[in-house]
Order: structure tokens, then sequence, then C-alpha cells
């Protein structure tokens, strides 16, 4: 009997329980690899083409494994969606808070955008929002998180563009014409590139934006 008392301590010495703090942080940094594997498969072979088996290969980890956390590919779109919306809103802000070079803080949010809106993530949110155009299920995941989004991107807006106080609606139509048309430019890239017609683009669109915001335009 002390003999086993003897072995079960050492035993318990030499391998110690996991605490439950590290097996929460290991779960969530599997959550976060299994749904940044999901948002690589929806950009390289679209969404209908991803499967739960698909994503589990992506993710290094076995079928079974993956199911542990995610029980159905709709509980991975969810997770994906939300860790989208979250990356997308960072790096918003973190692109229009930098210092800018000559002193044109539009022109380097412009570009920003522009440089988001080229990014894989604005790729697969591009690639769920046609899916969820016949996909019921889909849609009731995306349209809530898509009308998050616009909602904190806006009041984002309006803390790092301290320039367009009081000037009422021109700073949503500013907003909304930089949107659309980058975003509608950026989805014209997806299967077509043309060289060059991107930056008169831009450069017409900073103007525009300057004339909106009665600004002058640095030299």
């Amino acid at each position: 009997m002390g003999t086993v008392k003897t072995s079960t301590l050492a035993k318990t010495n030499r391998e110690p329980a996991e605490e439950p703090g590290w097996q929460a942080q290991k779960s969530a940094l599997t959550r976060t690899q299994i749904t940044e594997a999901a948002i690589r498969c929806f950009v390289e072979y679209g969404y209908s083409q991803t499967t739960t088996t698909l994503i589990a290969e992506k993710a290094g980890l076995s079928r079974g494994a993956m199911l542990h956390h995610f029980p159905s590919k709709l509980a991975v779109v969810r997770a994906a969606v939300e860790h989208l919306h979250a990356k997308r809103l960072r790096a918003f802000r973190k692109a229009v808070n930098k210092p800018s070079v000559n002193g044109d803080h539009l022109r380097q949010s412009l570009e920003a955008y522009w440089a988001h809106v080229h990014h894989p993530m604005f790729v697969a949110f591009f690639e769920l929002a046609v899916a969820a155009r016949t996909d019921k299920e889909l849609a009731a995941i995306l349209r809530p998180a898509q009308e998050a989004f616009e909602r904190e991107w806006y009041d984002a807006a309006v803390d790092v563009f301290p320039e367009w106080k009081g000037r009422g609606i021109k700073f949503d139509i500013a907003l909304d014409l930089v949107r659309y048309v980058l975003e509608g430019m950026a989805i014209s890239f997806v299967t077509h590139k043309e060289s060059d017609r991107d930056k008169r683009v831009l450069e017409y669109l900073d103007e525009k934006i300057h004339e909106l915001a009665g600004l002058p335009k640095p030299d």
C-alpha cells in the first residue's frame, strides 16, 4: 500500500495537472486557429466549397478535434465573421491613426482604406456576402454582423477625423463616397485588374473629398 502511495505521489510530481486557466487559453488559441483557417478557405476555395473537413486540414487538426470546438460549419462561420469584424476595425483604426507624412490626413486615410479593401479579410467578407444572397442561414449570421461593423466603423471615423466636425451631412456623404467607390473598385479588381486606373480614381476621389471637407489640398 505504501508503494502505491509513493508511486502515485511521484507521478503527480512529474505530471502536474493543467490549471483551468491554461486549458481555457489553449482552447481559445485553438478556436482562433480554426476561425483563421476558415477565413483562408473562404478566400481560396469560396464559401460553397468550404467544408469542415477542409477547414480542419487547413488548421492542422483532425475533423473530430475541430468539431469539439465547433459542432457545425455554421458555428465556424459565426466565429469567423466575429473574428473578421474585430480584425477589420483594428486594422482601420491603426491605419488612419498613423502620423501623416505631409500633413494630408485625408489622403493618407483614403489610401489606407484602399489598402484595407485589397486585404484577404475584405475578400473573405465579400465572398460571404455573395453567398448570403441565396443562403438564409448565412444571411442571418452575416446581416447583423455587417450592421454592427458599419456602426462601429462610422464611430471610429468620427473619432479619427476631428477636422470634419461641424460639417454635418457632408461627412456622411464623404464616408459613403469613399466606401462605395473603393469597395466597388476592389470587387472589380478581384477578377480583372487594370494597371494605374485605380491611381486615377484615387486622385479624383481625393480632390472631391477635400472639396466636401472645405480643406485645401497640401502641395
